[in-house]
């Protein structure tokens, strides 16, 4: 006997056999049962869901002599003719071939006489869609009232071309593509039945590449037992659809983990060389991002005996849970936007940057599994408190010797604890701010406080020191950290190791007379706009004149309000200002692009009217590379090479550096500098 393939050897003879079709099941069982019978039926879902295999079982059960609660015996003559495709009553026809009237009239013509064998004449019309306008009207009469004998049951997978006039005659069932897993357990119970061994990864992947079709699943299943000699191999598998290699995914991850941007690029030029495909390599990722989220949330989720588990625990604990979240959206955009890039691996690659550029102002400052303050995925809405005095470095005051600082030590304590405790106050307004955003808003105000400190040449009187660049730097001026000056360090304290070599504190009351106060001459043109709006009780913060030079300034007083908004404005910066018309012009860079929308700069126009007592409008317009202006994040990129130049021109001013070169003619490295952030 010659080999029949899988998907019809295995084709359902009866209602028992159908996988992952319940619903309509158990709906036609409960019809045949009791007897009542509707004269037409209409099958719609996608290939290979079971629309024609239920329809001849349907016909079965209607002609069956011993069907028993609606299920057909199967060995009558009936059933085995109709199995054979030889029965008289049953007339099958493909829509797609036959599409005119004259098909359909010569049809309607033989459906008047009565049944030869059966009980019922049935029609069996595939690809109903298919037919012609014409066709559809000839049949309508037909169709609503055919004799008693005459059953009709129509299947498509495009059910919106089909006319309503022709759907409402007809009891209409939804056929449901199956899930992975319910494909793999009857690829299981297949693969057992013929005494095939195989690989459960094998089946999964096999499953996925069906996409819910259980006659693409055996087709595939046939191939893949033909390539493995007769076994089912997960490398096989992998190799036959084009499935990535897990191994691939996992380093890719652990590069994004070690922040290691050349080992990426490697894997990913690999994977280009092998002609993986990157769509599929996409969303194999997003996949294993799930698991990963799920084994951080739900640990129970991912069986103790997965052989992936042991990786997957490794990688869940290098990386937090919003790093996760950030890279699945990342992997899913990405996926989206690869049919408009240029070639795949170029989009491939821009998905892979994209996750290793945000992924620092994610987790930075933030251990394994670690909670962004502000996170609405962690986080639960603190209590109100009042807030505390606030305190902040003042280069001109004289130097305070170790002792008194001891001294004061506890009071500045004290100090620290009812900031941290006015800072949890705002965390619920901060709720809205994206993870990555809250750690560069602190690095900026750091990084503007450490050029201010920098400057020698420039002696301010407190009075004229800027408070709104001191506003965001409430926990590390605050803290009574003693620490000997070091070279190039640029760290999350470095703000606060730059003021306190001064040793100067400011009390609350002085603080608020230098909200109150305009800034110096040369800082502004005109006078700050006093932002009247209260909150929780808090004293008004005042707001620098908007300006260019000033647009970092507000973005950071703002932070807590503009939310999500805050990776639009910083990437922009004030190309003009109508204060007349209320008019805003930023200058976008093409870093925000992506990031500006419609409801982002209705955002943040309706939080500068609040903040300003006034209506502003905001508009964009395109960057111009001599337009002289700096983004929020040019000038951080800026102060960070400034910094590392600063530390290389300081060590290569060392004498023992000196030494070194000139006795070993040795040669400076500046990649060789790294930056360290201080614990």
């Amino acid at each position: 006997m010659a080999y029949q393939v899988l998907a019809r050897k295995w084709r359902p003879k009866k209602f028992a056999d159908l996988v992952g079709q319940e619903h309509v099941v158990k709906a036609l069982v409960n019809a045949l049962g009791k007897g009542r019978l509707h004269h037409a039926y209409l099958l719609t879902g996608t290939r290979g869901v079971g629309k024609t295999t239920i329809a001849r079982i349907l016909a079965k059960s209607l002609n069956c002599p011993h069907a028993e609660a609606g299920e057909p015996c199967g060995v009558c003559d009936s059933c085995t003719q109709i199995d054979a495709g030889r029965y008289v009553d049953l007339l099958e026809i493909d829509a797609a071939s036959n599409t005119g009237i004259d098909n359909i009239r010569e049809v309607l013509e033989n459906a008047q006489y009565a049944p030869t064998l059966g009980r019922y004449k049935v029609y069996i019309i595939d690809e109903v869609h298919m037919l012609s306008k014409s066709a559809f009207n000839a049949m309508l009469k037909t169709l609503e009232e055919p004799p008693e004998h005459v059953k009709f049951i129509l299947a498509t997978t495009d059910p919106h071309k089909v006319p309503i006039t022709v759907l409402s005659r007809c009891l209409q069932f939804v056929l449901r593509n199956l899930n992975v897993q319910q494909v793999h357990d009857h690829l299981a119970h297949v693969l057992t039945t013929e005494n095939t061994a195989y690989e459960d990864a094998a089946l999964q992947l096999l499953g996925r590449a069906a996409m819910g079709s259980m006659r693409d699943a055996l087709s595939l299943l046939d191939q893949a037992i033909a390539m493995g000699s007769g076994s089912v191999n997960e490398a096989d598998v992998r190799q036959m659809i084009g499935a990535v290699d897990k191994s691939y995914l996992y380093d890719l991850l652990a590069a994004l983990a070690a922040q290691n941007g050349s080992a990426l690029m490697d894997k990913a030029a690999e994977m280009a060389g092998r002609a993986i495909g990157f769509d599929n390599a996409l969303s194999e990722l997003a996949l294993l991002l799930q698991r990963l989220a799920l084994l951080q949330t739900i640990p129970a989720a991912v069986a103790a005996d997965d052989p992936e588990r042991a990786r997957l625990q490794q990688l869940a604990a290098s990386l937090s849970g919003e790093q996760i979240q950030l890279y699945y959206q990342c992997a899913i955009r990405g996926k989206q936007d690869l049919t408009l890039a240029p070639e795949e691996y170029a989009g491939f690659v821009m998905t892979l940057l994209r996750m290793l550029a945000f992924a620092p102002l994610a987790a930075a400052k933030q251990p394994a599994n670690g909670q962004i303050s502000g996170s609405s995925l962690q986080d639960a809405p603190p209590e109100s408190v009042a807030i505390a005095p606030i305190t902040a470095p003042n280069t001109d005051a004289p130097v305070v010797e170790p002792a008194a600082e001891q001294h004061r030590a506890a009071p500045e304590f004290q100090a620290a604890s009812e900031v941290e405790t006015a800072r949890s106050d705002t965390s619920a307004d901060n709720a809205d701010i994206p993870p990555w955003l809250d750690t560069e808003v602190e690095m900026v105000a750091e990084a503007e406080v450490i050029e201010t400190a920098a400057s020698e040449n420039e002696a301010n009187p407190p009075a004229n020191r800027s408070a709104y660049a001191a506003a965001p730097m409430v926990e590390s001026a605050a803290q009574p950290v003693l620490a000997e000056p070091q070279v190039a360090a640029y760290t999350s304290q470095s703000a606060t190791t730059a003021a306190e070599k001064q040793h100067h504190t400011v009390a609350a009351t002085d603080v608020q007379a230098a909200l109150a106060s305009p800034p110096p001459a040369s800082d502004t043109a005109s006078p700050p706009i006093a932002n009247t709006e209260q909150q929780d009780g808090a004293p008004a913060e005042a707001l620098p004149e908007l300006t260019a030079a000033n647009w970092p300034q507000i973005v950071a007083i703002l932070a807590h309000k503009l939310g999500a908004v805050q990776l639009f404005a910083q990437h922009s910066a004030v190309a003009a200002f109508d204060a007349a018309s209320g008019h805003l012009q930023l200058a976008l860079a093409s870093e925000g692009e992506i990031t500006a929308d419609k409801a982002r700069l209705q955002r943040l126009a309706e939080v500068l009217s609040a903040a300003y007592g006034c209506r502003i409008e905001v508009s964009t317009e395109a960057w111009q590379q001599d337009s002289g202006l700096e983004t929020q994040a040019m000038r951080l990129q800026r102060l960070q090479q400034e910094a590392r130049a600063a530390a290389q021109q300081q060590l290569e001013a060392d004498s023992a550096a000196q030494s070194l070169i000139s006795l070993f003619g040795a040669q400076w490295l500046p990649e060789s500098l790294i930056l360290k952030e201080a614990n």
